[in-house]
């Protein structure tokens, strides 16, 4: 039996309206590749990548949903098991900006408590068609406690940074976790109860 090529498994999820890019930015990543055309996905596609990350291989899972309502109820099954989200929308359409409270809403609803999750500006490259500006997206990042970048699947703009941090943010809640694990536990030494306390107990 061949030994596994990598040290931790990290399944991701990429989600937003349709149209933001969601698609571009997976294939930026996984094949360093950027296509104009692409259809809309259909339901769900995932890719994956091997990186190295503080000593350690990690192979990502990275699952890319559909934006289009229609698509909804297949997607939500996605969120469990998730250990990181990239939620997108495109500086160009405030509307996409404006859905990412509904989109932190699912998050909240579907993906488990603690998964690390991320904001991400895409078409940054698109400055002349700006109508989101970064100080918007850093705010609602900001009340959130939500990491955030700006990037651009076309000009390759912070999207190895971005699966990289989030990747590490998971790594670090792995150690932590591990770390808390590892401690023993404390030993309450405790006075045992006097056999007439329990007597008392039991004849009341």
């Amino acid at each position: 039996m061949s030994k596994k090529n990598y040290d931790l498994l990290f399944k991701l999820l990429l989600i937003g309206d349709s149209g933001v890019g969601k698609t571009c930015i997976l294939f930026r990543f996984s094949d360093d590749a950027f296509q104009t055309t692409f259809i809309s996905t259909i339901g769900i596609d995932f890719k994956i990548k091997t990186i190295d990350l503080k000593g350690k291989r990690i192979k990502l899972q990275i699952w890319d949903t559909a934006g289009q309502e229609r698509f909804h109820t297949i997607t939500t099954s996605y969120y469990r098991g998730a250990m990181g989200i990239m939620l997108v929308y495109d500086i160009t359409n405030s509307k996409s900006f404006d859905n990412i409270a509904k989109w932190l809403r699912n998050i909240d609803e579907h993906a488990s408590e603690d998964v690390e999750k991320m904001i991400l500006g895409n078409k940054c490259d698109m400055q002349d068609k700006r109508v989101v500006s970064k100080e918007r997206g850093e705010t609602i990042a900001r009340e959130h406690g939500i990491r955030f970048l700006e990037t651009s699947a076309k000009a390759n703009i912070n999207i190895d940074q971005a699966f990289l941090d989030l990747a590490g943010a998971i790594l670090n809640k792995q150690s932590a976790g591990q770390m808390q694990m590892d401690k023993p536990d404390k030993v309450n030494i405790t006075k045992p109860e006097s056999k007439s306390t329990v007597s008392k107990c039991c004849n009341l």
